[in-house]
């Protein structure tokens, strides 16, 4: 009877291994993967399987319905009107974040006194609740004589009773005030920190060559801050995108659905009528289409980049 023998690595070879697993860093890596694959991968997996089923609330009972979840939620037009509440809102709200970031990072940056005050004033709001701003708001803007705006309108002269939270052309500009107010601060603080990145030297041979304010603003800072504004941008959409808590807070959605946003609209089926499988289509739709819009944005920022030679 002849015995065959376990052939073993030898101490060279593990060697070699540990060492290509340490110069390729994934010895370092391997306890994030794990951690992204488990919290993000999986989720996201299942959450696949869960809108091909109607599946109830607590996951106990599901019958597999294929796409049929995907093809009601593409006719359902409480779908594209509540996606379109959130593009709208999206459209409302960036632009003025953005520049008003920007503006009031060049005015922190040129104060010499109060500077700090004046950067606590913006900021400060940023680290608040969703819940402590938007009841501060709707009490500010509260109709009748009790909300501080209709006092304000009425010690000047005009007319108080603006429905500012139940009319639809006041609403949702409402929630575009509330949000600037409240995340504007995270945009100026990144623009504030890319300033103060910028070489003084360029200023002063700009100054040199004759440059006014005006020109050193605009073929100096702006620029500069190129970049900056291109991550102030892609986060700014990603975030107005996934309005949901001052809708919820302040209007419910209203009036007649004309501030719903499609994650309350998922919501909605998913928790308030029991539909997680229709639920989770919904939010995989929405998610495919911020996917195309990203890409979209990185290939027109690659271009601008590629025109710019730089």
């Amino acid at each position: 009877m002849t015995t065959v023998a376990t052939r073993k690595p030898t101490p060279g070879a593990s060697h070699a291994i540990r060492r290509h697993w340490s110069e390729h860093g994934l010895v370092f890596t391997l306890p994030f993967l794990l951690v992204y694959a488990v919290f993000l991968v999986w989720p996201l997996l299942y959450g696949v399987r869960i809108s091909l089923g109607n599946n109830d609330v607590a996951g106990t009972q599901s019958d597999y319905v294929g796409l049929d979840n995907y093809a009601e939620a593409l006719r359902d037009p409480e779908v594209w009107s509540s996606l379109w509440n959130t593009v709208w809102f999206t459209l409302l709200s960036t632009v003025p974040l953005v520049l008003a970031g920007l503006g009031l990072a060049l005015i922190a940056h040129h104060l010499r006194f109060v500077s700090w005050l004046w950067r606590l004033s913006w900021f400060a709001p940023f680290v608040l609740p969703s819940g402590v701003v938007c009841l501060l708001w709707a009490w500010v803007i509260y109709p009748a004589d009790f909300g501080f705006a209709d006092q304000l309108l009425t010690r000047i002269g005009l007319d108080p009773g603006i429905g500012w939270l139940t009319e639809t052309r006041y609403a949702m500009l409402s929630i575009v005030l509330t949000t600037v107010w409240w995340t504007v601060g995270f945009n100026f603080l990144l623009y504030l920190a890319a300033l103060q990145a910028i070489p003084r030297h360029l200023y002063e041979a700009a100054e040199l060559d004759g440059a006014g304010a005006w020109r050193r603003l605009r073929h100096v800072t702006l620029p500069m801050l190129q970049r900056t504004t291109v991550v102030v941008v892609v986060l700014q959409l990603l975030a107005s995108l996934k309005i949901f808590d001052q809708v919820y807070i302040m209007t419910g959605g209203g009036p007649d659905e004309s501030t719903r946003p499609i994650l309350q609209y998922v919501y909605q089926q998913g928790f308030t009528g029991y539909r997680i499988g229709y639920a989770s289509a919904i939010s995989y739709i929405f998610f495919v289409l911020i996917v195309i819009v990203s890409l979209i944005h990185l290939r027109l920022t690659r271009r601008a980049r590629e025109e710019n030679g730089s």
